[in-house]
This record gives structure tokens, C-alpha cells and sequence, in this order.
């Protein structure tokens, strides 16, 4: 009977919570490994007839088999939405999630590019070959507006507004926001669009999205992630980097220059304001030096 919990719960995420497919693809191998753990401890247990001391010797499991203290936090968010499900569709009269706490997470700051980073790893970029103005439009689009790399690879000719500066972006769960777009992305964008798109092939189905590989059709998240690995290669920049690093970047930024909070966050795209302040924690420096500058008890100590 699992199985078919577990299809309706997905169908359940598509259809009501408008999820995107990575995101219930996840949510379907976490409960996958739930019921594998029911299956070996040899019971047979229906959803309703789990209890809280189940899934707490559950998540003790998961945690001696080697997973991180935030995978484990996911796959505890996804029985709570599998149970919330249960309840609705009166699968079970009672929660077990109730009281299952999750790990404490230690909030790790990811790698950032300086300014002059980024500007030598886009310097890299061959503008000879037929893809580099394409390669250019889309490093400096991704920094300027700070994408997600799955926003990119979809953004669409139909929400550029580089007239008045603003690109539509479709973010996750389908949700859209307005994002200012710098004069640099612009510049690119449209000489991209103008000189090079143009005398593409286009697969049927791309007509309208932006950024496409010689075949004329979208580009794959692991293409950028490669034509991002090769330049930063080639800038000789020892950090882990990658597409989502541009992002961090331009949120990190942002909040130096003294960007409201509020603001990132709605540039991002971010349901959270918390998930947004990890950029207030990253650069300890750039906020010692703003306080020797602007607080008096701090200007009292260096006079």
C-alpha cells in the first residue's frame, strides 16, 4: 500500500504545492529510503500504524550510514509533508512527526569571487569561437542578477525588458520576480541576440528561450557548470566554484555595499529573510572596517 501513499503525496506536491520536479523526485527517494528502513526491521507497517519511536530509530539510522546533518534535516522536512498529506487525505488520524525534531544545522558560508574574480574568469572567455558572446552574455547575466543556474539555462527572449533594464525570472515552485539587470549583461545580451542567436538552427520547443547550445536547443545545468570549470581553470582561481558560486557572489556584494536586506532577499528569491542573512556573516573584515568607520564606540577606541 506505500506505493500507492507515496503516488498520491507526489501527485499531491505537483498539483497543489507546484513543486519543482527535482524538488518531488527528492521528496520521493527520501520516503523510498523510510519505507526500505520498515522493510528491514521486518515489520509491516501501514503509514498509520508508524510511531514517533519508528522514525526516531529511522533517523538514527540514516545518521550512522554516514548522512550529513542536513540531509538528514530534508529527509525529516519530507515525512512531515508526507504525514500532513496523510492527515488531509485521513490516510492516518494522527501525526507521528509531531514531535520528531530535527539537527541543529551549522550554517556553512559558501565560496565567494571578488569583483576582480569574476572580471578575470569572464576575461577568459575566447570571443572568437561562435559560443564565447553567448558564454559572455550568460556569465554576466548570471552575476548581474544574481540566477539561480536552473533560471538561466530557462530564461526566456519574452521576459527581457533590457529597455528599461529588468529581466522576468521564474523561479522555484513557478513563483516570478523582477530583477534589475546591469548595463554590462545588457550590452552582451543583445549582441548576443542581435549578432549570434540569430543565425542559430533553433529546435522546435527553443524558440523563446535565450541561451542555446550549437545544436540550437536549451542548454543542460552541467554545460554551464563545465564552460564555468574550464575558465575558472584557465583564470587559475583555486576555489570551489561553480554556477551557484555567481549567485553568492552577487548576493555577498550586494549586502557589502550596504544593499537592505529586504531587498537581496527579493532579488534572490528567497521565502526566507533567514536564508538570506547568511551574506551578513561572510566578509568580517568588510564589517569590522564599517564599524571603525561609522560606530562612535568604535571610533573611541581608535582615537
Amino acid at each position: 500500500m506505500w506505493e500507492a501513499y507515496k503516488k498520491g503525496f507526489l501527485v499531491h506536491l505537483q498539483l497543489e504545492k507546484s513543486l519543482s520536479m527535482n524538488t518531488i523526485q527528492a521528496y520521493g527517494l527520501d520516503l523510498e529510503k523510510l519505507i526500505q528502513f520498515i522493510e528491514i526491521k521486518g515489520q509491516k507497517k501501514e503509514p498509520d500504524q508508524v510511531t514517533l519511536q519508528d522514525l526516531q530509530e529511522y533517523i538514527k539510522w540514516i545518521a550512522e550510514l554516514g548522512m550529513s546533518e542536513r540531509s538528514q534535516a530534508r529527509i525529516i522536512s519530507g515525512i512531515k509533508s508526507f504525514y500532513k498529506y496523510c492527515l488531509q487525505e485521513e490516510i492516518t488520524k494522527k501525526d507521528p512527526t509531531e514531535l520528531l525534531s530535527s539537527p541543529k544545522l551549522k550554517r556553512a558560508l559558501p565560496d565567494t569571487l571578488t569583483f576582480e574574480e569574476i572580471e578575470s574568469i569572464i576575461h577568459q572567455i575566447d570571443l572568437s569561437k561562435p559560443e564565447g558572446m553567448r558564454n559572455k552574455a550568460m556569465l554576466e547575466t548570471l552575476y548581474s542578477c544574481g540566477m539561480r543556474v536552473s533560471e538561466i539555462i530557462n530564461l526566456k527572449k519574452s521576459n527581457l525588458y533590457l529597455d528599461i533594464g529588468f529581466v522576468r525570472v521564474i523561479g522555484k515552485g513557478d513563483k516570478e520576480r523582477l530583477i534589475p539587470i546591469g548595463t554590462a549583461a545588457v550590452k552582451y545580451l543583445q549582441i548576443y541576440l542581435q549578432e549570434v542567436r540569430v543565425h542559430i538552427a533553433i529546435s522546435k520547443g527553443a524558440e523563446d528561450i535565450v541561451f542555446l547550445n550549437r545544436r540550437g536547443s536549451k542548454l543542460s545545468r552541467v554545460m554551464v557548470f563545465y564552460i564555468i570549470k574550464e575558465l575558472v581553470q584557465k583564470a587559475n582561481i583555486q576555489k570551489n566554484i561553480s554556477p551557484h558560486t555567481f549567485r553568492h557572489s552577487f548576493a555577498t556584494h550586494l549586502v557589502e555595499g550596504g544593499a537592505d536586506l529586504r531587498a537581496v532577499q527579493e532579488m534572490l528569491g528567497h521565502e526566507s529573510i533567514t536564508t538570506t542573512e547568511i551574506y551578513t556573516h561572510l566578509d568580517r573584515n568588510f564589517l569590522r572596517e564599517t564599524l571603525k568607520k561609522f560606530h562612535p564606540g568604535f571610533k573611541e577606541l581608535n582615537n
